[in-house]
């Protein structure tokens, strides 16, 4: 087979530990794009926490694209042309703060190129880390927001989250996309909007067929695109049950796991042991 398109999840699969990129595995998807291999960043992170990965991996040069949002959005690095586009209306989002009060967990979205919150706390600190977006802790969340947004997250303690996350996709299914990027990060974006289907619209746009396309990913908001891809791959550091819907398994985000499958799959060059 060979491909036309490397689909990466950034945090733990492209990214090391301290979030930057290995030289090896920089230059494997360097060389992918000279062959004319599509290179998309996939990620929950918005748009402009992305930014500078694109740079680093010179997407504009290549026109390679971000898929931001979990899906929500999809750019063209070269001509930054918006080739889909989803969001939250304000009242989804007062919906969800709403419950997100009943349940006890924090909540935040993005509003313009700030994070929104109407609390201080240590996880939507952790996302401003991550996107290099500013936090603008707000007296109330739904006067903050009357425009519409592309995703919002709750956020609390991982053993929390895990029983909000089971009882909201229970609850919300008909209403909203609900899956866990990290887990301490619970995410809501439109119904039907997941970084598979996005993935969807974009190879349709370009002419290449999902069995032309590599996927990988290690988590369960990465799980959509590594089902629909002709080769979804899991990190070696990704949980078990994700590992077993893959179809191929690569080696951790701290040892070149996506340079290898690159080499392997791409660059037509087995990796030795």
């Amino acid at each position: 087979m060979s491909y036309k398109m490397i689909v990466l999840d950034l945090d733990d699969t492209l990214l090391r530990d301290d979030h930057s990129i290995s030289e090896r595995t920089k230059q494997a998807l360097m060389s992918a794009q000279e062959m004319g291999v599509k290179v998309v960043l996939a990620s929950g992170r918005p748009t402009f926490g992305m930014k500078h990965i694109a740079e680093e991996l010179s997407l504009a040069k290549y026109g390679s694209f971000i898929l931001s949002f979990n899906g929500g959005k999809i750019l063209n690095c070269q001509t930054f042309e918006e080739i889909f586009s989803s969001t939250l209306t304000p009242k989804a989002v007062h919906t969800l703060y709403e419950i997100s009060r009943r349940e006890g967990v924090y909540i935040h979205t993005y509003v313009g190129d700030e994070i929104i919150t109407e609390e201080a706390n240590p996880y939507t600190t952790i996302e401003s880390d991550l996107t290099g977006l500013p936090i603008n802790v707000v007296g109330k969340f739904t006067d903050a927001v009357s425009e519409p947004v592309v995703k919002v997250l709750m956020v609390d303690a991982p053993e929390k989250l895990k029983v909000v996350e089971s009882k909201l996709q229970a609850e919300l299914d008909e209403e909203f996309s609900v899956m866990r990027s990290k887990p301490f990060f619970l995410e809501f974006t439109e119904k039907g909007v997941t970084k598979g289907t996005s993935l969807n619209q974009l190879i349709q746009v370009l002419g290449i067929n999902r069995d032309e396309v590599i996927a990988i990913g290690d988590s369960y908001n990465d799980l959509a695109m590594i089902e629909f891809a002709g080769l979804g791959v899991a990190m070696g550091n990704a949980p078990d049950d994700i590992k077993e819907i893959a179809n191929f398994v690569t080696d951790t985000n701290m040892n070149d796991g996506v340079a290898k499958v690159v080499e392997e799959f791409v660059l037509s060059k087995i990796v030795p042991v």
